[in-house]
């Protein structure tokens, strides 16, 4: 295996050799397929994603604070993972007490994760204590792990209670109880099922996210016999298409069971964003375990070769280590995932980031939707201005995208003490400025601008929610710097919310360019979503324009605006507002609000 993050040894090879070839024009790229070990779990890690977008495998035409609450990195590493599985207490009765009593430690291990409000999960218990008793599985492990108290997950004693009822179903079936809920934060699990190869010694071999096949599953118990020797050499590209039956024939799967489920028992909504940041070890640790992201998975994008090895990269085929990260846009949106990214690169080095060297090493945000661009422009725009030196962080649509060979995939959770230049622990901090109340559905306008829907906002924690600037504007009347905003030059098609609570406040239709240098707008959604007061502050009377429901100060309106549209200048500070694309409005809970931003 290449030891490609040693500084001072690989770094200066990468350095002189990776010396930036040109980009090729467009172009098609076909995917060379891989046979072997490593591609029977191509499946799980493409499940994973969610669905390849249009760019994958192809080109298309077209610094936040450690809180002392928080851990360390090194902590929030593997080890010993077999161990502590082993101690795990057995909930199945007749198996044992623990762990130890359903492994074999001369045998190598598979490990279901799952959820008792997972459909996937549930539906296949009775295929997973097949696997169990099946005797082409006689040299693999095959337990199951549940997490009470963690994702959702009934809380222990209820889960224990709840178990007891339905594992009469299962008898031979092992069911784990994690409460401390460890094992799937080491291993940044946040969807169901998800599944772990271990070597007989403990050790991760692979990590599923995602379902796993009955092919796949019999083509891991035909290896287990040699610990996987095949599957830890992994050197080959997962291919998407391809696994290996019980025969050793090459056949094609189609797939199935390809859907994450959230804790309501509903498909999870997933998008996808490519992120770009020096060694896609660390950033694809880091990034799967930031709430609300299904999965992350290493690769190489925007390059001019097809398929390429590892070493063709560092030798100059213009790709960037880049990590493909799916999340759920129910819980997070992009311009969140942005700012935990942000947090872990230096957005001014060019081709550098921590000990690595080269231009595979660049740093970059590429999309598939043509609609994501606005959200990273204002997000670059924002990053700017916190940095005297030039941003130089690539933003550009998705060219084409080849995953990393299989040793790349999870490498910080396979090597413990592997080379990271994230501090994996800043995954724990939520970014300031985030929003934090999940919306109730609204079918109608008048459901939409219901007062009550936005007022679980936590006040006493606005310190913690808000940033200093937001915090400054919404809560003390405080004013930006004129064309210090972001959003003063977004027109991009949306809506503009309270930060504070989630308010719709204004559209991007109402939106102009009024060369004041705060955002401008000629009229509210709807006259109920704002008050005025009677302004006289610093010897002037103005007119203050606040929202309804937290009474966030947002700026003054004045009569200097566009006469074949009211004649009013709603003069609003960008930091008082959060802006939520059009694409993203109905996931967010706007859905009826998209006719009017359309319009």
């Amino acid at each position: 295996m290449p030891n490609k993050h040693i500084p001072n040894k690989d770094h200066k090879k990468a350095n002189k050799l990776a010396s930036g070839s040109p980009r090729a024009s467009s172009r098609w790229f076909k995917n060379a397929s891989t046979f072997g070990m490593t591609t029977v779990l191509s499946a799980g890690i493409l499940v994973a994603c969610g669905q390849m977008s249009n760019a994958d495998n192809k080109t298309s035409s077209s610094a936040g604070k450690q809180t002392s609450a928080t851990k360390t990195s090194r902590d929030m590493l593997p080890s010993d993972m077999l161990k502590q599985i082993q101690a795990l207490p057995q909930l199945t009765k007749g198996l044992g007490d623990t762990g130890a009593d359903v492994i074999d430690p001369n045998k190598p291990t598979l490990v279901k994760f799952w959820a008792s409000w997972c459909p996937l999960c549930l539906g296949t218990l009775a295929e997973t204590e097949e696997w169990r008793t099946d005797p082409k599985f006689a040299d693999l492990n095959v337990i199951t792990v549940a997490s009470p108290g963690h994702l959702n997950e009934k809380e222990d004693t209820d889960f224990s209670t709840w178990y007891a009822g339905v594992q009469a179903d299962y008898p031979k079936l092992p069911v784990l109880s994690d409460p401390s809920g460890d094992l799937i934060g080491k291993l940044g699990v946040q969807v169901y099922p998800s599944w772990a190869i271990l070597d007989k010694k403990g050790n991760l071999v692979h990590l599923v996210k995602g379902n796993l096949t009955a092919e796949q599953a019999y083509a891991l118990a035909e290896n287990a016999g040699n610990d996987f020797a095949e599957l830890k050499a992994g050197t080959a590209k997962p291919a998407n298409a391809q696994a290996l039956d019980n025969n050793s024939k090459i056949e094609t799967i189609k797939q199935k069971d390809g859907v994450y489920y959230n804790d309501k028992g509903k498909a999870i909504n997933t998008r996808s964003i490519y992120l770009a940041g020096g060694c896609f070890w660390g950033i694809e640790a880091y990034m799967e375990r930031v709430d609300g992201v299904v999965d992350a998975v290493s690769g190489y994008a925007n390059g001019d070769t097809a398929n390429p090895s590892y070493e063709q990269v560092i030798r100059g085929s213009g790709h960037a280590e880049t990590v493909k990260v799916t999340y759920d846009a129910d819980k997070i949106d992009l311009d969140t995932v942005l700012k935990y990214y942000f947090r872990v690169v230096d957005p001014t080095s060019v081709n550098k980031q921590g000990n690595d060297r080269g231009v595979q090493y660049r740093s970059g945000v590429y999309y598939t939707d043509k609609a994501d661009k606005a959200v990273i422009d204002a997000a670059l725009k924002r990053v700017q201005s916190q940095y005297k030196q030039k941003v130089v962080v690539e933003n550009e649509a998705l060219d084409n995208f080849y995953l990393a060979e299989a040793y790349h995939q999870d490498y910080l959770a396979k090597n413990p003490n592997g080379y990271c230049h994230v501090d994996l622990s800043l995954a724990d901090d939520k970014p300031a400025g985030t929003a934090s109340t999940k919306l109730a559905p609204a079918n109608t306008v008048a459901e939409v601008l219901d007062p009550k829907r936005y007022a679980g906002f936590d006040k006493g924690a606005l310190k913690n929610t808000l940033t200093k600037a937001q915090y400054n504007i919404t809560q003390d009347a405080g004013t930006e710097r004129a064309f210090s905003h972001e959003y003063d030059e977004l027109f991009a098609p949306g809506i503009y919310v309270d930060v504070v609570s989630g308010e719709p406040l204004f559209l991007s239709t109402d939106k102009y360019q009024s060369g004041c240098g705060w955002p401008s707008f000629t009229k509210p959604i709807d006259m109920q979503v704002i008050t005025q007061h009677e302004d006289k502050a610093f010897n002037m009377v103005r007119t203050e324009v606040r929202s309804r429901v937290a009474d966030s100060h947002l700026g003054h309106v004045f009569p200097d605006g566009p006469k074949d549209r009211g004649g009013l200048r709603y003069c609003i500070n960008g930091g008082a507002l959060q802006f939520i694309p059009v694409n993203v409005m109905p996931q967010s809970g706007y859905a009826p609000l998209v006719k009017l931003v359309k319009s």
